[in-house]
């Protein structure tokens, strides 16, 4: 507990010791009932400052003004320990509230807090310690043991084990060595390392998680609009339906103080608390729970269609397969394997697409980009350069085509890059690429028990596509596509599943993504264009994550809607009940009274902690 909190508590403990001791001693004065305005002083003064605040600013309708009101009421009509006791449990239920809300965000400040504020650079041969956010591309970061790690880079000195818990959920520490990948956020948990940066500070994986976090309670689900609408036409309705319930009956009966006392009962009860709190609680837990196993959600708002999804398109390369290839060249006769790698290299050196860097790295020798003059990618096709002064095509069978080049048909499985010159076919390379391990258990997964229907969507030849859908079984394919269609193929989809997903690489397939019901990027948390098209990030490439974030959302959906059901019932019934004098006639108005405002609300908070776990 903050000190905060525990004044409150120190505040109800008192106020319930003084109110106890006034009820048992029972002081025989005329006036002894208002002994109980002590413990209400001591315990409602900031609730009855507030409200007094809120209506010199014009906002009336709140909940401080409906327990001032209708506590102050019951003194005036002689319920004096019923008033000191709604005022304690209402506190009970806000401390109850404060203490839920806290401890989310401390789960939350848990995982953002991955960003350190110092960082040790090597310039010069000399260790200089700097603020994190001064630390530039190219420097040299000194991280030791127990140290985070500051920026994006690669490990240019030493070997260890970091901890990546906080970005991907993966609770196994990571053995790195020189020339593996470190990324910011992690945790060095054994050897001394230098580490080069590869970005700034603002661009790291760290930087963009936190960021992502902040924003993501900036945008509400459609419970949560519902509840914020709710109780602004809600809270005006009921107190004046109190007015009415006080006015009109004693026009007829002359007993003021009864329908009085009734009307005091339904404002106590008509407290919008545990719809108000308890389900941005449930959702505001639930991106911390994602978050904690690597997967952060940008808004509440996404909850809802990630529960509903009916199809989840997926794109192949790098998603459903691993995106690390082998590459075979296969050439005629009239140039030497060696010189067809060259040229194919240099004309995908340009490209940051994972197979482009395949073959660049498959060549294994230095690339001089000056023997290149220009070079023009077409889209769906491939990609046209002028090298050591002559024109070379590297690309698909649409290319040689589209170029009218005589091509050699390839008896291999797999992506096939066709290279010719204007008049001249050199040869092709044939690049393979994996699925990966877990992709078949989570597409049976997601068919099973979400019974959603999974597509793959692929620029590979009908061949390659047919193999990979074969392996893992999904349950439809397209092959063969430009960038413009998976949109179209997408937005199809989408008119006939209702709410469709797409889950790709976040470059590529950022329009397709936009256009989803929900885009969800599979280990793109170092590209921009991960960060700006997604919904939903996972932090590392495991498609594992995608039952899990599915799985959260329908649980976060379902205790939101358990809790606006619940304390809509229990507010109509006991608000009936109070309007018709049944709680009056058993004696226990006040006190049911209490139940329905604070019991819910704890209640429902209660059933909100649920989505912590």
């Amino acid at each position: 507990m903050n000190k905060k909190q525990k004044a409150t508590l120190y505040r109800i403990i008192i106020s319930i010791l003084i109110t106890a001791i006034i009820f048992i001693i029972d002081f025989n004065f005329q006036y002894a009932g208002y002994l109980y305005l002590i413990p209400y002083i001591i315990i409602g003064y900031d609730v009855l400052k507030k409200a007094f605040s809120n209506i010199v600013h014009g906002r009336i309708f709140d909940e401080c003004f409906l327990m001032s009101i209708a506590s102050l009421g019951a003194f005036f009509i002689g319920e004096t320990l019923e008033a000191a006791a709604v005022m304690i449990f209402y506190q009970i239920g806000e401390l109850f509230q404060s203490v839920a809300v806290s401890k989310s965000r401390k789960n939350i400040a848990d995982l953002m807090d991955i960003c350190p504020d110092t960082a040790v650079v090597v310039r010069n041969g000399v260790e200089e310690k700097i603020d994190a956010d001064s630390v530039k591309k190219g420097d040299t970061v000194l991280v030791k043991p127990g140290e985070t790690v500051p920026v994006d880079g690669k490990l240019l000195k030493g070997e260890s084990s970091i901890d990546t818990s906080s970005l991907t959920g993966e609770s196994v520490p990571v053995f790195v060595k020189k020339g593996d990948a470190v990324l910011s956020g992690s945790i060095n948990l054994s050897g001394v390392i230098y580490v080069e940066a590869v970005s700034e500070f603002y661009d790291s994986t760290a930087a963009k998680i936190v960021e992502l976090i902040e924003n993501a309670g900036n945008k509400k689900a459609k419970a949560e609009n519902f509840i914020t609408s709710f109780a602004k036409i809600y809270t005006p309705a009921v107190v004046i339906s109190a007015v009415l319930l006080a006015i009109l009956p004693t026009v007829f009966t002359g007993n003021f103080q009864v329908h009085l006392s009734r009307a005091l009962m339904f404002l106590v009860m008509s407290c919008p608390c545990a719809l108000v709190i308890s389900v941005p609680l449930t959702f505001f837990g639930s991106i911390g729970a994602a978050a904690r196993k690597g997967i952060l959600v940008k808004g509440s708002e996404y909850f809802e269609p990630v529960s509903k999804l009916k199809a989840l398109v997926f794109d192949k390369t790098g998603t459903l397969t691993k995106g690390t290839f082998s590459v075979t060249a296969v050439h005629p006769s009239k140039i030497s394997e060696d010189e067809l790698m060259d040229i194919a290299a240099l004309s995908e050196s340009h490209s940051n697409h994972p197979i482009a860097n395949s073959v660049v790295s498959a060549h294994k020798g230095h690339i001089n980009k000056s023997r290149i003059s220009s070079i023009k990618e077409i889209p769906g096709m491939g990609i046209e350069a002028v090298i050591d002064g002559r024109t070379i095509f590297a690309g698909n069978e649409k290319l040689m085509d589209d170029k009218g080049i005589v091509w050699k048909k390839c008896h291999h499985t797999g992506t096939i890059i066709h290279i010719a010159g204007t008049e001249e076919y050199y040869g092709h390379i044939v690049i393979s690429d994996t699925v990966k391990p877990e992709a078949k258990e989570v597409l049976r997964t997601l068919r099973e028990r979400f019974k959603i229907n999974t597509v793959m969507l692929t620029g590979d030849n009908k061949e390659v596509a047919q193999s990979v859908q074969n392996k893992l079984g999904v349950d439809s394919c397209f092959s063969g596509l430009l960038p413009e269609d998976k949109v179209k193929i997408t937005e199809e989809l989408k008119g006939k599943y209702q709410t469709t997903g797409f889950v790709g690489d976040g470059i590529n397939d950022a329009p397709v993504i936009r256009i989803s019901d929900v885009g969800f990027a599979m280990g793109s948390l170092g590209s921009d264009a991960a960060i700006e098209a997604a919904d939903i990030v996972i932090t590392d490439d495991s498609l594992l994550k995608i039952p899990e974030a599915i799985a959260i959302s329908k649980k976060a959906v379902k205790i939101a809607r358990e809790n606006i059901f619940f304390a809509l019932f229990v507010k109509a019934a006991v608000l009936f009940l109070a309007a018709v004098g049944i709680l009056e006639k058993t004696g226990a108005g006040m006190w049911v009274a209490v139940f329905a405002d604070v019991g819910v609300m704890i209640a429902a908070i209660i059933n909100a902690f649920r989505t912590l776990r």
